[in-house]
């Protein structure tokens, strides 16, 4: 019986490890130096010291933004499982890092900052009625609406954009339609405040981002 018990734990520990995404920051390229290791989201690396010293970085599970400001604000540049012994343009300049994605029994979902709430399609997760818009480069990367389902004013964007006022639709969008791309939507300009990442698909209602989109930034 103690063993059986043991082997629980045992597996328990690996099956955490499996789904739960890890990242560890070195203070050195080539992995060498000072290190945090970091299981969860970090707004500011501050509270770790590890503040604009990051040279090299392992990730063991999930795919993270690695951010130069803190609460995910300036350019950000999304990494996955694998080394990298060196942050050509991120060398000392990493402020925040959060998890993208946590893969759960195969779903394969990507989820908004690791929330599991069960409000329907809206968790990042490239929800279905697709149909063509996956992989169809005649249009805009993506389009904005002002009303749910696709109804009302809309914009067209295929760059990155810091403030939606620069195009007359700040804190606008009800509904939207991502063509290409992994895109990260905030509600503050600048890409800060809470944000999502969604990719491919239509999305006709935003819930709780409902006319609070004011910046977005492709992220993949």
């Amino acid at each position: 019986m103690k063993r059986l018990l043991a082997a629980a734990a045992v597996l328990a520990t690996f099956t955490h490890a499996a789904f739960a995404g890890e990242l560890t920051l070195f203070s050195d390229s080539n992995f060498r130096g000072q290190r945090v290791t970091i299981d969860r989201d970090a707004a500011s690396l501050g509270d770790f010291n590890f503040n604009d010293r990051a040279s090299s970085v392992v990730i063991r599970s999930g795919a993270w933004l690695l951010c130069e400001h803190a609460n995910f604000g300036g350019r950000c540049e999304e990494f996955g499982p694998g080394e990298y012994r060196e942050l050509p343009g991120f060398n000392d300049s990493i402020s925040s890092a959060r998890q993208l994605d946590r893969d759960r029994g195969g779903r394969g979902r990507w989820r908004d900052h690791d929330r599991d709430d069960d409000r329907g399609g809206w968790r990042g997760d490239d929800r279905g009625d697709r149909g063509g818009w996956r992989g169809d480069r005649g249009g805009p990367d993506v389009v904005m609406f002002a009303g749910p389902r696709f109804e009302g004013p809309q914009v067209e964007l295929s760059q990155d954009v810091r403030a939606l006022s620069d195009v007359g639709f700040n804190d606008r969008a009800t509904s939207l339609v991502i063509r290409e791309g992994r895109w990260e939507f905030c509600e503050h300009a600048d890409f800060r405040g809470e944000c999502v990442v969604l990719g491919p698909g239509r999305y006709d209602m935003l819930d709780r981002m409902n006319n609070r989109i004011s910046s977005m930034r492709r992220v993949r």
